[in-house]
């Protein structure tokens, strides 16, 4: 399929969550990649069988935390020792141990900045538009909807056996999505 086809790609609306990860399974068997499920709570179970085993915000927090204990650290050595390189109470210039809460705070700083921002750019906010929005019956989602949507941009979409194999699944409607 063409990137830039006008049809974003399918939607298929299951009756229940147990009908809608099954299908999610069948789909990941069958190759297909770049899917999407939407239910009305969330669903461990779903995250894996549409493939969402791991999350990288966790990595990204833990180098947010060390960049901000290493210059919080960093900061403290370099006005201590540096700049104002005063002796108070015969105290050495590297205090370290007086550097510790700064640090620790500029460390908290870093990692909450981090998660914030990257659980926007991660999640791909704001999003004020999605061409699932498109289909009327997509509101259900937010209330006893299941919805599964394969994007015309797999490597396997092929939209006429796509559309079979959903089909094949057992859902209420499968719906082509426009871009």
């Amino acid at each position: 399929m063409v990137p830039d086809s006008p049809l974003y790609g399918l939607l298929a609306e299951f009756k229940g969550l147990d009908q809608l990860i099954q299908a999610s399974e069948k789909m990941r068997e069958k190759g297909y990649r770049r899917m999407d499920a939407y239910s009305p709570f969330p669903s461990e179970d779903l995250n894996e069988a549409i493939g969402h085993h791991t999350n990288p915000l966790a990595k990204f927090v833990f180098c947010g935390g060390l960049i901000g204990v290493i210059s919080g650290f960093s900061m403290e050595y370099f006005a201590s020792v540096i700049h104002y390189p005063w002796r108070i109470g015969g105290k050495p210039l590297n205090s370290w141990p007086a550097f510790i809460p700064i640090a620790y705070e500029c460390m908290i700083l870093g990692a909450a900045l981090t998660a914030v921002f990257g659980m926007f750019i991660l999640n791909g906010l704001p999003m004020h538009y999605h061409p699932v929005f498109n289909i009327p019956e997509f509101e259900k989602a937010s209330k006893d909807g299941f919805f599964l949507s394969i994007e015309a941009q797999d490597k396997q979409f092929n939209l006429a056996e796509t559309k079979a194999f959903l089909q094949s699944l057992g859902p209420v409607a499968v719906h082509e999505v426009p871009q």
